[in-house]
């Protein structure tokens, strides 16, 4: 059953998502698009300006960012733009890293929280989900269900919409991540904005996919899984990690300023608009 629309029918539609590389998209490649990466949120847009035209979107969201990257380099440029629909997920990084006190994180997460539904706008908070990495990160899931618990609570308190993540069994699929296993594939993009659509009232028509049931995979295929995973990402991490650097620190937001989303076309034209204008500036 769809819930009654929660979007203002007029007025000003701003919509400006916050966060890391869960909101920024990536594991959702399109090299047409800013940073290479399309996402759940700007396909969300792309529904919203379908459904109301008139709606203006921006994405602050940028890979590897820390709660306190969040709330020191997104917060204020948010409030500038005055947002009448906020996206937020934070705080997945800071739960990777084991030194984090998580009572503390999430007092700083309420924080911002509060500080987003003072401007009236209407908030939408996600809950973490439980990837199947590697049984080395097993340890992890108390501060995960600490951090889940700690979200429904405040989502219910500042009145937010919430995305419980944590629930949706679609994702046990591993067709819905990317290669790095960290990240939401093409396909887990699409079906998460097709949630947030879902819990917004927003009229789509994105279906989950109808897939097959996947092939078990036999010990040699997982083994080679195994080792080129290990190659491609895991040892590249913990060298970022040795030299103190992220895949985020050159990046800028994608959508830095709202930007109004054309109904026909979506964003691929914006932005197939914005390199013609550079090759030929």
């Amino acid at each position: 059953m769809v819930p009654e629309p929660l979007l203002p029918d007029s007025g000003r539609r701003v919509f400006v998502a916050l966060g890391d590389s869960f909101t920024e998209g990536v594991g959702d490649r399109d090299e047409r698009l800013p940073n290479g990466v399309r996402g759940w949120a700007d396909r969300v847009a792309e529904k919203l300006a379908k459904a109301q035209p008139g709606w203006r979107y921006a994405n602050l969201a940028i890979r590897s960012k820390r709660l306190r990257h969040i709330i020191d380099e997104q917060l204020e440029p948010a409030l500038r733009m005055k947002p009448t629909l906020v996206t937020l997920y934070a705080g997945g990084n800071d739960i990777l890293d084991l030194k984090t006190d998580m009572t503390a994180l999430m007092a700083e997460y309420e924080k911002l929280v509060a500080l987003l539904a003072d401007t009236g706008a209407t908030l939408v908070l996600f809950t973490d989900f439980d990837v199947k990495v590697s049984s080395l990160l097993e340890p992890l899931k108390k501060r995960n269900s600490f951090y889940n618990r700690q979200v429904r609570d405040i989502a219910e308190k500042y009145g937010a919409v919430l995305v419980d993540y944590w629930c949706l069994d679609a994702f046990h699929d591993r067709r819905m991540w990317d290669s790095d296993r960290l990240h939401m594939s093409k396909a887990g993009h699409k079906y998460l904005a097709g949630q947030v659509l879902d819990q917004l009232g927003v009229p789509h028509k994105i279906r989950p996919k109808d897939w097959e049931p996947p092939t078990p995979l036999g010990l040699r295929e997982w083994e080679r899984q195994q080792r080129h995973w290990i190659r491609d990402w895991v040892l590249p991490l913990f060298g970022r990690k040795l030299r103190g650097v992220t895949l985020g620190d050159e990046l800028a937001p994608r959508w830095p300023e709202p930007v109004k989303v054309p109904r026909k076309g979506g964003l691929k034209k914006l932005a197939a608009a914005a390199s013609a204008g550079a090759e030929t500036s």
